[in-house]
């Protein structure tokens, strides 16, 4: 494998290998999540700024990327990422072949500005750069969010049923979750199968394309020759002031200073800070992640000597040194009644109370420390682990109606069911009905009684 990107060598030296290609791309994929990352740490410090620009964070990255790759194909014609490992894009000639080596080799600086990208085949390509990968992620996190549990829950699942005086929003958003169900996993598999032919073809030179889109819009991708090396050069350098023409102005705020200048070299040096960044945060994660950390912290700890803590207050006296001192407190309640309500205590816990309601909450007990296995809410052993927001794993089908308020228990205990209040230990004394007396639990941790963020979208599943 490691001649596999020498086998075009000797047939043409601009045309890169396919592992250059598949690291350019996961060079590009690393800077979303790296971005949304460290604007997830600063919203942690500032949510009131931050919150609203992280929930709309792929819009707002899809419109900067559009901005920059923008740049990059006018200036450099390559995309950002690309720029970094030297190579550029250029359109294929539609003449038998798509090549003209003896044109490339005598003139190749009039070769370069006929291959070069024009405004419409930038717009292509940014179509292909940007809307394409925003499109590919929306799709992909509507996915999980409303056709994933309809794969886990099988049979058992009930879609959406449209009702019968529907509104047109309603019909779209019915039939496009119809799409994300029953076609878009056949369209995401092509997709793949795609890429893999293409880049199949690409390595084995019987393609000049390794991706069906550039195929698409006529466009390849190529390595920098001296040519474009000589442009962009002469692209940065200053121009040389015209005889005549009024000096150019010194304020940065001017506009000519801010679109000639500052706007262009800010968008440049992206080139080096961002890939940079991005080597340096894996750094830090692995330096997080590894042992070779910890033992260097813990050998930095060693040296250090702590003082002992110091207690502020008087602790409350416990039984067993009140024996020992000989001491008594007298109690206003009568020892027979304060047992009596310790019994009641242990006997009948007190249920979680909601913040916005001040109803208890329907829970169920956590389980055993020697019976992990178990679900909580069916007592059976887990079938498709699913950890919730407060680190309670369940099986998916049980907190998933336990989340929309379906689940037997929860029905049972809200109807009156007296066998399912004494397993808690909340039996109603007059029964009947606990609605407008309890709440289900709805939306909320089957043991905690915690409200958990996103719904169903925010369970995760549990790889064993």
């Amino acid at each position: 494998m490691e001649f596999m990107t020498n086998l075009q060598s000797g047939l043409d030296e601009q045309k890169p290998s396919l592992f250059e290609l598949l690291s350019e791309q996961q060079l590009g994929a690393l800077i979303p999540p790296s971005l949304r990352y460290l604007l997830a740490v600063a919203t942690h410090r500032y949510p009131r700024y931050l919150l609203r620009i992280l929930n709309s964070f792929d819009e707002l990255y899809a419109f900067l990327s559009l901005i920059v790759e923008r740049h990059y194909l006018r200036t450099y014609g390559g995309g950002f990422t690309e720029n970094f490992y030297g190579l550029k894009r250029e359109r294929v000639l539609l003449i038998k072949g798509g090549e003209i080596p003896r044109a490339a080799l005598g003139a190749p600086d009039q070769v370069r500005e006929t291959l070069k990208l024009r405004n419409s085949d930038i717009w292509k390509n940014l179509a292909v750069m940007v809307a394409l990968p925003y499109t590919k992620r929306k799709l992909d996190e509507h996915y999980d969010i409303h056709a994933a549990s309809a794969n886990i829950l099988g049979p058992s699942f009930r879609g959406d049923a449209l009702p019968d005086n529907a509104t047109y929003r309603q019909k779209i958003f019915h039939y496009y979750k119809w799409f994300l169900r029953k076609v878009y996993p056949s369209v995401n598999a092509a997709y793949y199968f795609a890429l893999l032919a293409f880049n199949l073809a690409y390595l084995f030179d019987t393609s000049k394309y390794h991706n069906p889109f550039f195929w698409l819009i006529g466009t390849r991708i190529r390595r920098m020759n001296p040519a474009d090396h000589k442009v962009i050069a002469a692209a940065a350098a200053p121009a040389p002031p015209r005889p005549g023409a009024p000096p150019a102005p010194q304020s940065l705020l001017s506009p000519r200073t801010l679109t000639h200048t500052i706007y262009p070299r800010l968008l440049s040096s992206l080139k080096i800070l961002l890939p940079t960044s991005i080597f340096a945060l894996k750094f830090l994660e692995w330096w997080h992640a590894s042992d070779f950390a910890r033992q260097l912290s813990r050998k930095a700890a060693e040296g250090l000597e702590l003082p002992a803590p110091t207690i502020t207050g008087v602790p409350k006296p416990t039984t067993v040194a009140s024996e020992k001192s000989g001491v008594t407190f007298a109690s206003s309640e009568n020892p027979d009644t304060k047992d009596e309500k310790e019994n009641q205590q242990k006997d009948k816990p007190d249920p979680p109370i909601s913040t916005l309601t001040s109803l208890p909450i329907f829970t169920v007990p956590p389980p055993p420390p020697d019976s992990s296995s178990l679900c909580p809410i069916c007592l059976s052993a887990i079938q498709t682990p699913t950890a919730a927001q407060t680190g309670y794993v369940y099986c998916y089908t049980c907190i998933f109606r336990w989340m929309e308020g379906e689940h037997p228990r929860q029905v049972a205990f809200m109807e009156g069911s007296p066998s399912a209040g004494e397993e808690e230990g909340w039996v109603e004394e007059n029964g009947g009905s606990r609605q407008g007396k309890w709440e289900d639990g709805r939306g909320r941790c089957a043991v905690t009684g915690r409200r958990l963020l996103g719904g169903t979208g925010g369970l995760r599943r549990v790889m064993v």
